[in-house]
């Protein structure tokens, strides 16, 4: 692949050693993998070919917050004691 080939150059030129290189394509792999499957560890393993327990020692050595995105509830109404028996009554 002509890119990997690209990549390799710039890291060497970049007077990057080989374990930061192999580090920074890891970190992104792995942020891309979550982002893909939404967080879900699980399936970002398999897209990585890594086992879920090695993703999870990654992210923890990358300082890799994988966790998902909750959805905003909206909240909830409170009903008031007055309101409540009022309720009651009306039924």
């Amino acid at each position: 692949m002509k890119t990997i080939d690209d990549l390799a150059v710039k890291l060497l030129d970049g007077s990057f050693f080989m374990e930061e290189a192999v580090e920074l394509l890891e970190k992104g792999m792995i942020a891309g993998a979550l982002l893909r499957t939404d967080g879900n560890q699980s399936e970002a393993s398999k897209m990585l070919g890594i086992h879920r327990n090695t993703l999870q020692r990654k992210m923890t050595d990358y300082k890799i917050d994988g966790r998902r995105k909750k959805a905003l509830r909206k909240p909830v109404a409170s009903v008031t004691p007055a309101s409540s028996k009022r309720l009651k009554r009306g039924a």
